[in-house]
């Protein structure tokens, strides 16, 4: 068995790609493209679906890979909150978690919590858990490095 993707539905797929590709690097894995007819639905469940899709590479990483869906008819939703059940969040792990925290919130990402160390005094190992543009929450780590001695 292999994770060959996670799924987020985003309500501008093409602003969120921009957010992943500036703050974390990523990469379209292939063009953008709509995604209709019949084979769609079906597989779906939703009747007459439409569907921007958009497959992002993250790097250094070939799969999973992050899809961005964005449905012609979307349903609301309040923004996720950590506690809830089902989907929690994506994390990254960055050599510093202080610019990347810095350029989440510049690319419009809003931040949930502080700087934490889970590590011991000689192996820090750095969290904190933000939202990106739409709300999704993600989790940065900056594990201890030899570099920083």
């Amino acid at each position: 068995m292999k994770l060959t993707h996670i799924n987020l539905v985003a309500k501008d797929a093409k602003a969120l790609a921009a957010f992943y590709q500036r703050v974390f690097n990523c990469a379209y894995l292939r063009p953008p493209k709509v995604l209709s007819g019949k084979k769609v639905s079906c597989g779906n469940g939703l009747p007459n679906s439409e569907i921007l899709s958009i497959w992002l590479k993250f790097p250094e990483c070939d799969t999973p890979f992050l899809e961005l869906h964005q449905h012609k008819v979307m349903l609301d939703r309040d923004s996720p909150q950590v506690n809830e059940p089902g989907f929690g969040h994506l994390s990254f792990q960055v050599p510093d978690i202080h610019s990347t925290r810095a350029e989440t919130i510049a690319a419009g990402g809003s931040q949930l919590g502080e700087i934490t160390d889970f590590g011991t005094p000689d192996k820090p190992h750095l969290i904190i858990y933000l939202r990106d543009l739409e709300g999704n929450i993600l989790e940065l780590e900056q594990p201890f490095s030899h570099d920083e001695n």
